[in-house]
């Protein structure tokens, strides 16, 4: 996940300086005037103070210059309308929605994976939205610290905290609580609150099997399977899809297992997490030709749900898988 494809910007020779003193430890020596953002003078709605993965983060003006890291953050900013204010997305973790396809035709994608500094503060952003907390490293777009002392605010989805700050359990509460958050931190409280009006609709909805059906959210691995467990997205989304985990009792949001936990447990059903670099279609193969895994009841009677990547991601889109997951399901049991 090191490897980066960017794509260069006419402002990367002021990122390139910017970059070596951010690496040098020099971030106080930049002034307002060499800094790639200004802070911009507080208006009506502002100055807007949260509490962020345990970093105060206060904002005095709607952010206009936004940097887009992660499928979740950049789908839901252009749910809120605010494609035209992101100067560059990366770490896309698939295809946009179709409902999302045309507010993000334009966008532009300065990396595959996760983008370095020059990249990011070539764009001369002004705000940073990050769907994971270690997407602000030194080998990354930056820390959280540095970036603000050069005026670019920043922001970690909720969801993704990691230490004391991390939801345990992640709910829905939780995430139609950022999409609110972001509402307030981009000046678009309207749109947000009519989307998670529309999303607690959809989810209150969702009609769940009946019975028991035990699963397995096998997200990658095959020598060591990286599985879901019982605190984090996939626990949520199986849970409002009405399945049961077999790793449930997992106080974590993964976890590696080893197949013969997976083997005893026999789960009904498989979960396979669709990704460009790690495919369903590839999970399906592994557990068709291992002898072990071959004799799961689930691999014999091929009951596999598939959710592309960037669904299973805390976000606007948990709904819509867990409704996927009870469609399949469906399909599964005719």
């Amino acid at each position: 996940m090191n490897r980066r494809t960017i794509r260069r910007h006419p402002a990367a020779l002021t990122a390139v300086a910017i970059g070596a003193l951010l690496l040098s430890g020099c971030v106080a020596a930049i002034t307002p005037a060499t800094a790639p953002a200004q802070t911009p003078a507080a208006t009506a709605n502002y100055p807007v103070t949260v509490d962020n993965c345990g970093t105060s983060l206060t904002v005095t003006a709607a952010p206009e210059r936004i940097v887009s890291i992660k499928s979740s953050a950049t789908e839901l900013l252009l749910a809120l309308g605010l494609g035209k204010r992101i100067v560059g997305s990366a770490f896309l973790d698939g295809p946009l929605p179709s409902s999302l396809a045309a507010a993000g035709a334009d966008l532009n994608v300065i990396s595959e994976f996760l983008p370095g500094q020059e990249a990011v503060l070539g764009l001369n952003p002004d705000f940073i939205y990050g769907g994971w907390e270690s997407n602000f490293s030194v080998d990354g777009v930056g820390e959280r610290d540095a970036l603000t002392a050069l005026g670019v605010g920043n922001y970690v989805s909720p969801a993704a905290c990691k230490g004391d700050s991390m939801p345990n359990p992640l709910t829905f509460h939780t995430v139609f609580s950022e999409i609110e958050e972001a509402g307030k931190i981009f000046d678009a409280e309207p749109a947000a609150e009519e989307l998670v009006r529309r999303l607690n609709d959809d989810l209150a909805g969702l009609t769940p099997p009946s019975g028991t059906t035990t699963a397995l959210w096998y997200s990658s691995g095959t020598t060591t399977p990286y599985v879901g467990a019982g605190i984090g997205s996939p626990a949520m989304i199986m849970e409002a899809a009405g399945l049961t985990n077999v790793f449930k009792d997992v106080r974590d949001t993964w976890t590696s297992v080893g197949w013969e936990t997976i083997i005893e447990a026999n789960p009904s059903v498989i979960v396979l997490v669709d990704a460009t670099w790690n495919t369903a279609e590839a999970k399906m193969a592994h557990l068709e030709s291992d002898p072990a895994t071959r004799a799961l009841d689930a691999v014999q009677n091929q009951r596999y749900i598939i959710l592309p990547f960037a669904s299973t991601e805390a976000g606007m889109r948990n709904v819509e898988a867990a409704s996927s997951v009870i469609s399949q399901l469906a399909d599964l049991n005719e």
